[in-house]
């Protein structure tokens, strides 16, 4: 066996070279990285060098080029003493044994292996055959029968737990619910990890730990502590129809006047929308009816004076924005710069319909990042039987959830979010309620009120 050596800008520039010199025959063995060019040193570049070898049943195909970039590496002691007649391979009698005519393909045995069985049969012979003498190729060999037996096993495996009725059933599940393929793949990773057979033997014992792990992953925002002196300014933001209004209007009554397990607070409400239709009236009737005072501010200049009127006599300010569609960039900004003195001032929370699709969730909630908002809000969850999409675009945009509403009474349908709600909203799931409040008793509100 004869090894070569060739240089070039990276790997793929060596293995160019070297099938354009070689052609397919060559077996790469090893690569190290060197330095190009330059003069004693300087300015030098990276390179590559790729050590090679052909096999000894090719050697008569083929003429070695004399140039120094593919000269042997080693040589056996019969070449070495031969002198330097043998870097060229000697022509054989005629070229026409090895060169086609003009027009003709070049011979290949590799390629006529591939369509003739029973020559692919003697070439494979040949090279098991040069293995046993060739202890490179056998190391070779060895890898790839390691690396071949891991994956079989792999594959193996994964087709046993494939075939197993239960992982069909909450495949089926799954999909019923709009979670994610990414989600649902991040499911079944973790079973095939943590669950022993006889957990996949007993489809209630493996739905009730699915339902865990789902709600392990509900990602739960706590409220931030305000500056002492200075009341705490919550900006809901998102697109149009989602229901930011009335969620604002429902914040201010569960603070306002429930106290939400706490002494009710003095809250203030803001609207800056002045182009939905009767958006401002519908906010002012809101804070008629629940004794909040409610300012309208058009332009900046009032939204700061009426952040300054407030600061001094509430708790909570509310800020209910303009819905804007997440693709118009051009707005966006717009909205973002006349916000500018309550979202430096407080916290912005994304607000979403629970009925959305996961596609349009994710991309809103990339539209809206530079909101730098703290939380979403699910809203209308209601309306919905599934919660997959919804849970598996906080999952996937590692984004907490605050608070949960699910019907039109102002008063008592808004909690803060917890993971129970999402659970019981799943639809085919036998959730044992009793057994997914005790786990999640401490992971929001759970009792069906305010608070």
């Amino acid at each position: 066996m004869e090894c070569f050596v060739e240089q070039g800008e990276d790997y793929r520039d060596c293995m160019n070279k070297i099938l354009a010199k070689y052609g397919e025959r060559v077996v790469p063995v090893r690569q190290r990285k060197i330095r190009i060019g330059g003069i004693f040193g300087i300015g030098a570049r990276e390179g590559v060098e790729v050590e090679f070898y052909i096999p000894s049943y090719f050697s008569g195909t083929f003429s070695r080029p004399s140039s120094r970039a593919g000269e042997p590496r080693f040589k056996a002691a019969s070449q070495a003493e031969a002198g330097p007649e043998t870097w060229t391979q000697a022509k054989p009698e005629s070229w026409n044994q090895v060169r086609p005519e003009a027009g003709q393909a070049k011979p290949d045995p590799w390629n006529q292996a591939k369509s003739d069985p029973l020559e692919f049969q003697k070439q494979k012979e040949k090279v098991i055959a040069a293995a046993g003498k060739d202890p490179t190729l056998q190391m070779v060999l060895r890898e790839v029968r390691s690396i071949k037996e891991k994956i079989d096993a792999g594959e193996n495996r994964e087709e046993k737990e494939e075939e197993h009725p239960s992982f069909a059933r909450l495949r089926e599940l799954l999909e019923q619910n709009d979670f994610s393929p990414s989600y649902s793949r991040g499911i079944f990773e973790r079973i095939r990890k943590e669950c022993p057979l006889d957990t996949l033997d007993n489809f209630d014992d493996l739905e009730g730990q699915v339902l865990e792990w789902i709600g392990e992953g509900v990602k739960l925002y706590r409220n931030a502590e305000s500056p002492p002196g200075r009341p705490r300014v919550l900006v809901l933001v998102g697109p149009t129809g989602v229901g930011k209004t009335t969620t604002v209007a429902k914040l201010a009554a569960a603070y306002g006047i429930n106290g939400w397990n706490g002494d009710p607070l003095r809250v203030r409400m803001i609207t800056v929308d002045g182009y939905r239709i009767a958006a401002r009236e519908q906010i002012e009737k809101y804070g008629a009816i629940m004794g909040v005072p409610v300012a309208y501010a058009a332009e900046p200049g009032e939204l700061r004076k009426a952040l300054s009127l407030f600061e001094a006599e509430a708790d909570l300010i509310l800020v209910d924005t303009i819905g804007k569609s997440p693709r118009d960039a051009v707005k966006l900004g717009e909205m973002m710069e006349s916000l500018s003195a309550c979202l430096s001032r407080g916290e912005a929370h994304l607000v979403l319909a629970a009925a959305t699709k996961y596609s349009d969730m994710k991309d809103i909630m990339r539209r809206f990042a530079p909101f730098n908002y703290r939380s979403v809000i699910v809203t209308k969850l209601d309306e919905t039987t599934r919660a997959g999409n919804v849970l598996s675009a906080l999952a996937e945009m590692d984004k907490p959830v605050s608070y949960i509403t699910d019907g039109q009474s102002v008063e008592k349908h808004i909690h803060r979010a917890g993971a129970v709600r999402f659970l019981v909203n799943l639809e085919g799931f036998r959730v044992n309620r009793n057994r997914i409040e005790e786990r999640f008793k401490d992971n929001g509100d759970t009792n069906g009120r305010s608070g």
